[in-house]
């Protein structure tokens, strides 16, 4: 059976940190081409923070046809796996929570999260899903609370890919991280069942002012079934083979 080897990176939280985010990208980049990933996928919000408070997402926020963004572009790499990354995306005066699909140094589409939290007012919804392929891998993007919607996970499948990739940001003051550690993989395996699509998710890890994030960046099967998943408090880099076709 063919396979695409793909990979997830779970990373340290950085915030309002744009150099500091691109050379944690860089590096994990570098590695996941060693390995031979043709797919790679960051956190939410990755590339400025996951950001909440409007004045702070607005200073770093970026728009796709602004020459600011031009100049953090061309910071990516240039060769290996396509990239799968968060941003906080400026257009038309509004901000998206978005992921952005980066193939060699140039943005080949983006998905902007359709199903906000509450306290991601400062949002715009996005509209929909779109699909990307690599190397006959036809893969679609779900972000964070986007998995606990089934119509969010339906829309990746009628579009004929066999892959969710799940953009995510778990970190929650302790308490409630406690609660929810098992949880994420539970929801996301429900979303598998439903559609029968591989899914494969990237998060944060670490603690801050009382909150602490503990992933999970994880592969599950059509089934539901974790197949391959990094511990739980340490950054690092999944790599998994994925079936394609029959």
């Amino acid at each position: 059976m063919k396979t695409v080897r793909i990979a997830a990176a779970q990373t340290p939280e950085i915030r309002n940190d744009i150099p500091a985010a691109l050379a944690c990208l860089n590096d994990f980049a570098a590695q996941a081409e060693a390995e031979g990933a043709r797919l790679l996928c960051f956190p939410e919000g990755f590339l400025q923070g996951y950001l909440l408070d409007e004045a702070s997402a607005r200073r770093v926020a970026l728009d796709l046809a602004s020459p600011e963004f031009e100049t953090v572009l061309r910071q990516f790499p240039q060769t290996g796996p396509t990239i799968v990354v968060g941003m906080i995306e400026a257009a038309e005066g509004h901000l998206f929570n978005t992921a952005l699909v980066i193939e060699q140094g140039k943005v080949a589409g983006r998905y902007r999260k359709v199903h906000l939290l509450g306290g991601e007012t400062i949002f715009e919804a996005g509209t929909g899903s779109n699909i990307f392929e690599i190397d006959g891998l036809r893969f679609g993007i779900n972000i964070c609370y986007d998995t606990n919607f089934p119509d969010a996970a339906r829309g990746v499948a009628d579009l004929g890919a066999s892959l969710i990739v799940c953009c995510a940001n778990n970190m929650m003051p302790r308490a409630k991280a406690e609660i929810y550690r098992d949880v994420h993989n539970s929801a996301r395996g429900e979303r598998c069942r439903e559609t029968g699509l591989w899914l494969v998710s990237s998060d944060v890890t670490g603690e801050r002012d009382g909150r602490i994030a503990w992933g999970p960046t994880a592969v599950l099967d059509p089934e539901g079934r974790v197949v391959a998943q990094l511990p739980l408090d340490e950054p690092g880099l999944l790599v998994f083979d994925l079936p394609v076709g029959e």
